[in-house]
């Protein structure tokens, strides 16, 4: 870099030539030849300074060897001045730029400096470790909140579930009761799908029934002795029976004489709805039947009379009792009208 005290001698020097004088007509100063120690002679106004030898004298620029433009002349002066100062002003703007140095340009001796900060040997500040920090002079841009996305959260799949069937709860008990009329002829084995039985064929002991049936259709008796008749109103068939296979519009049954006498009968539970069909009847007599539940519960009780000829009728019960219960049926004579042998008898009974 160029002192300024440097340009100020290079200018200085470039002053060495003979200064001219000034256009108006001032005096003009002698430089020629002055000995050591001695002050410059002025000349008096109008008188020329004596002609410098040839080997002395300058060489003319831009006209003839009397035109006086030389080297020393005031416009001459003025360029190599203005040169001088444009050089400075450039040298000076080169030395300027080029305090930003490098880490490649490193100064002799100095460790280099990293790129944009000051080579002075200020104490460095470490830069801010946040990388959202605004740079200095300029105001942060507010940004806009951004909505996050909610959490989700996955179901899991339900565990499935015991391949263990639970027992299903015991059926409650059931029972009803109706009376119905008797049809000319009664098909027992279209009738008794599951079980049948028909009394009086034979004799008063005699009973037949279902072959290959369910068997859940018990005769357990009952007070009084027993007789068969065959002048019932109605009239059985079946085809399926045991130990008669078939018989066609039987109308016989059997009978018990006197008050309190009569037949018990019985169906097995199954724990399942059950219906059964009771044909029975009466002769000049009240008959009374009783059905209830073995297991327990209310009685259901109807009540049949006729106290001049016969009656008939078919009582339809429906029930569900458990495996170890049954249904009980008895059908007994209440009142003797006749006196002597009022009755209640039995035809047949099914199960479906």
């Amino acid at each position: 870099m160029v002192n300024p005290r440097q340009l100020r001698a290079i200018v200085d020097g470039a002053a060495t030539v003979d200064r001219s004088g000034s256009r108006g007509g001032g005096a003009t100063v002698d430089r020629g030849t002055i000995p050591a120690g001695e002050r410059p002679r002025t000349l008096p106004a109008g008188e020329r300074p004596p002609a410098l030898p040839a080997a002395r004298r300058p060489a003319p620029i831009g006209g003839s060897p009397g035109s006086g433009r030389l080297i020393g002349s005031r416009p001459r002066r003025h360029r190599v001045v203005s040169a001088l100062t444009v050089l400075a002003c450039l040298m000076g703007l080169g030395a300027y730029l080029g305090t930003g140095r490098t880490a490649d340009d490193p100064r002799p001796g100095r460790a280099p400096h990293p790129v944009g900060l000051p080579t002075t040997d200020f104490t460095s500040v470490p830069a801010d470790p946040r990388t959202d920090r605004p740079s200095p002079g300029f105001r942060q841009r507010e940004r806009s909140p951004v909505a996050r996305p909610a959490a989700t959260t996955t179901a899991r799949p339900a565990a499935s579930p015991s391949t263990t069937v639970a027992k299903p709860p015991p059926a409650s008990p059931y029972l009803t009761v109706t009376r119905h009329d008797v049809p000319d002829v009664v098909d027992l084995t279209s009738g008794g799908s599951r079980d049948w039985a028909h009394w009086g064929l034979r004799g008063g002991d005699s009973v037949v029934r279902k072959r290959n049936g369910t068997g859940e259709i018990v005769d357990q008796g009952g007070p009084g002795v027993r007789g068969s008749y065959d002048s019932n109103p109605e009239s059985f068939s079946w085809s399926d029976g045991a130990p008669v296979a078939s018989a066609h519009a039987t109308p016989t049954g059997v009978y018990t004489c006197g008050r309190g006498n009569g037949f018990a009968l019985a169906v097995a539970g199954s724990g399942e709805l059950r219906t059964v069909q009771l044909y029975a009847g009466l002769w000049i007599a009240r008959g009374r039947l009783d059905v209830r539940l073995s297991n327990g519960g209310p009685t259901t009780t109807l009540r049949m009379e006729d106290r001049s000829t016969n009656r008939t009728a078919r009582f339809e019960i429906r029930f569900r009792a458990a495996r170890d219960a049954h249904l009980a049926i008895t059908w007994t004579t209440e009142i003797d009208y006749h006196g002597g042998c009022g009755n209640v008898d039995l035809q047949a009974m099914t199960v479906s």
